[in-house]
């Protein structure tokens, strides 16, 4: 299926078309008919794509790294991060019920903002889902490293991490492999895909009731403390990092388009993936904390570490290889997503046709998910996994920043919207939201807002080069 050019809006001025909005509601009277990817999926599979994508690196990988910023304090680190997700996510509920559709804030930035607006944020989406699949797969390749080493085989030196992290090491192989192989994985029907997600997340619940079953009963509670041994600012920059933690609930709305009722579903597989995930991280949290003394525990595998360290080898033998199916999740999902934001930048005209190409019996974006997974291996291979994650918050943060922006000013200007799901104290809600993310994206450090505007700014010359000129077109 491939999209056809229409000529240009006769009244249409190139610099009127920068602010140029679509309709709030896809389904508006007289709306041309577009390109659509396949829905199949259920209330159940968006909260099973959520847990699939939040649950991984974020408590796995991240939390280790969280700890040697905050110490303890990475328990009110992963608070004050939940926080701002919750107000974010809400506000993409809401967004999500009057706009299901595929593209997420992309969508809902070309309906409130206009079409210059939606670009940077879409443009900002493919870095944030990109950098979070490069870090995920480098959590990966630690973990099968580990694991590896446990049972005596070990790769080359050359082949174990990216160039600079240490001397010797130039390609993380294992990184690479792992997202070239479920690339090709991805270009099968989307209801595949969410199948093979529901048994990943199956087997991560399960090792995570495994971990909290035998860790409580050993956990030292002096371990928790100081709270805050390097101070406030060191919980505020922690709760920036572990940001990461939570991501996984917009990719759902990337999902709207596919999934069957996503007026009523997709709010429920946002807010329901969340919380439930929020849960699970402060006990997580509490245990690795407990087990042994925060200086102790290692921040590329911080889990199979400390029980090893506890003195349970069978135990961390176990957490690697549940912590493999876990990750494994995340980077899928991502690499599910980034696409399909590219999918739907494409198919209002703002990348080429060609790209946008669906595949004659899955309707999945082929050509698009090849690109997307290539870019992605050679990225994590030779990227440390450190500023890919800091790289991976501030677009994020960014994204959620528009988003609760958006919903406020959605409230003020067009307040008689039918709404199938209202954020509860909508305005206020989303004006904090924005604060909040506005904050942590302030506290990051100054490479991470350097890397972010330039990666904005290579977007902007495309537009202007491209997007900006190009006639609109539509798939028939």
């Amino acid at each position: 299926m491939t999209l056809k050019v229409l000529p240009k809006a006769v009244n249409q001025s190139r610099l009127a078309r920068l602010w140029a909005t679509k309709a709030v509601k896809p389904d508006a009277p007289g709306a041309p008919p577009t390109a659509s990817l396949a829905p199949s999926l259920t209330r159940l599979d968006l909260l099973v794509i959520g847990v699939a994508q939040i649950i991984g690196a974020g408590i796995f990988v991240i939390s280790g790294v969280g700890v040697k910023i905050a110490g303890p304090g990475i328990l009110l680190a992963f608070a004050l991060a939940g926080l701002a997700c919750t107000l974010a996510a809400l506000c993409y509920a809401e967004l999500a019920s009057l706009m299901p559709q595929a593209g997420s804030a992309y969508s809902y930035a070309y309906a409130i903002f206009g079409e210059l607006p939606a670009w940077i944020i879409g443009w900002d989406l493919v870095l944030e889902y990109g950098m979070g699949a490069c870090t995920v797969a480098a959590g990966w390749s630690f973990y099968c490293q580990d694991l590896l080493q446990v049972y005596g085989f070990s790769l080359p030196t050359w082949a174990t991490g990216p160039p600079g992290s240490q001397p010797g090491r130039l390609i993380n192989l294992p990184a690479a492999v792992v997202v070239l192989a479920f690339t090709l994985l991805l270009l099968f029907r989307t209801r595949l895909n969410a199948l093979v997600a529901r048994g990943l997340v199956g087997v991560k619940l399960t090792l995570i009731a495994f971990i909290l079953i035998l860790g409580f009963g050993r956990v030292n509670p002096q371990h928790w403390l100081p709270l805050a041994p390097f101070g406030p600012a060191s919980i505020v920059q922690a709760a920036a990092l572990l940001f990461f933690a939570y991501l996984g609930f917009d990719v759902i709305s990337v999902t709207a388009e596919e999934s069957r009722r996503p007026s009523r579903d997709v709010p429920f597989g946002i807010i329901g993936s969340l919380a439930l995930c929020s849960l699970i991280y402060l006990a997580m949290s509490l245990v690795l904390l407990g087990l042994v003394p925060y200086p102790w525990i290692d921040p590329n595998a911080p889990f199979s570490t400390v029980f090893r360290q506890a003195g349970l080898p069978w135990v961390a033998d176990v957490v690697a290889i549940g912590a493999l199916v876990g990750i494994t999740s995340v980077f899928y999902m991502l690499l599910l997503a980034q696409p399909r934001i590219l999918f739907a930048m494409a198919r209002d005209g703002l990348l080429p046709p060609w790209v946008a190409h669906l595949h004659p019996r899955y309707l999945t974006p082929q050509r698009l998910t090849l690109i997307c997974g290539a870019v992605v291996a050679l990225t994590a291979s030779l990227t440390p996994i450190e500023k890919l994650a800091y790289l991976c918050n501030i677009g994020t943060l960014f994204a959620f920043f528009l988003v609760c922006l958006g919903t406020l000013l959605l409230r003020l200007k067009r307040p008689d919207l039918p709404r199938s799901f209202r954020c509860p104290l909508g305005k206020t809600i989303a004006a904090a939201g924005a604060l909040i993310c506005l904050a942590l994206m302030l506290s990051m450090p100054a490479a991470s807002w350097w890397r972010l505007g330039l990666w904005l700014l290579l977007g902007l010359v495309i537009y202007f080069l491209y997007a900006w000129r190009s006639p609109r077109h539509q798939n028939l």
